[in-house]
């Protein structure tokens, strides 16, 4: 079913989740939400992202508020801690939201942040969790990732670095040099192409999301091609968007690794009670949010408006 401007627009609700500490250099994270007939969807591209880009993230939402659910092979996900660039200090602060959790992604090469904070900070968390994983968001050259790669492997091993260098060039010298695994994320969420990182021998593992690449189908077609090891992972969602990329992640033929799909716990408050890990795991269910939640998170009239004027120049790229 493919919906009218005006019907989203009547089912549409704009909240602003609050966050207990600064991620991707925000501590409210706005976002639209869908009452869909089949569900809801989750329209929530982060501000900076321009209409061309953001229009993928509707045809996301989109298909979760109109299309039925995937199939499924399994009904709990593995996830992993996700550890913001705190001071090693509050690392256990942060950990204790993720229980049960055996692997933590740890973010690193923050601006205005060292390498040396980031050593402190993997290994607080190594501490505490078995398998750690860094994500550098393209943050390094080359030489400042051969440079980070051993430096922060100099007490223990890394699963793997995430996105140490912006561009697919880069991952591949940076592959030949290093002999910590590498996991492409904007190099297959960003680009045109989001195979050309595998043609090119840039990554061993795909981190891939849902709303980036326009839904669960579209994520289980790019997964099935990219022959690589799959990580599902969070864009910073909320309860809806988190359960969409369960859906993806149960759906996968193969699932090595565990998923970035605990980031509910870095909100305050969600839209829905927040789903509690269990040895690590999460269930992989539908998510309907609290009306009480969603009338006490709804954000100002002015950011309403704008969300409504994004999501309609959104519409008119996306071919709807």
């Amino acid at each position: 079913m493919t919906p009218t401007l005006a019907d989203l627009l009547d089912r549409l609700h704009v909240v602003a989740l609050p966050m207990r500490v600064r991620f991707r250099g925000i501590t409210v994270r706005e976002l639209a939400l869908i009452e869909g007939p089949a569900g809801w969807g989750e329209f929530g591209p982060f501000l900076e992202y321009e209409p061309p880009e953001a229009s993928t993230w509707l045809t996301a939402a989109i298909e979760a508020a109109y299309s039925a659910a995937p199939e499924v092979r399994r009904d709990r996900i593995p996830i992993n801690a996700t550890v913001p660039a705190v001071a090693a200090g509050q690392v256990p602060e942060v950990l204790a939201r993720f229980p049960g959790a055996r692997t933590a992604k740890v973010k690193v090469a923050e601006p205005g942040q060292t390498l040396a904070d980031d050593v402190a900070r993997v290994n607080a968390v190594r501490a505490a969790v078995p398998t750690v994983r860094v994500d550098a968001n393209g943050g390094w050259t080359v030489d400042e990732a051969v440079a980070a790669a051993s430096a922060l492997t100099a007490d223990g091993p890394l699963e793997y670095l995430e996105q140490p260098c912006r561009t697919v060039g880069e991952l591949a010298e940076l592959r030949s040099r290093i002999s910590v695994p590498i996991a492409a994320d904007e190099s297959i969420r960003k680009a045109d192409d989001p195979l050309h990182v595998v043609r090119a021998g840039a990554a061993d593992v795909a981190v891939v999301k849902v709303a980036p690449l326009g839904g669960v189908r579209p994520l289980l077609d790019i997964a099935a091609r990219l022959d690589i090891p799959i990580v599902v992972s969070s864009a910073l969602d909320s309860a809806v968007g988190i359960a969409r990329g369960l859906y993806a992640a149960a759906a996968l033929p193969r699932l090595e690794h565990a998923c970035g799909l605990g980031t509910g716990g870095l909100f305050v408050e969600d839209v829905a009670a927040p789903l509690t890990p269990v040895d690590g795991e999460l269930p992989v269910a539908s998510v309907a949010p609290d009306p009480d939640r969603l009338a006490a998170l709804a954000a100002a009239p002015e950011r309403r408006q704008w969300w409504i004027e994004r999501i309609a120049e959104c519409f008119r790229l996306s071919g709807h």
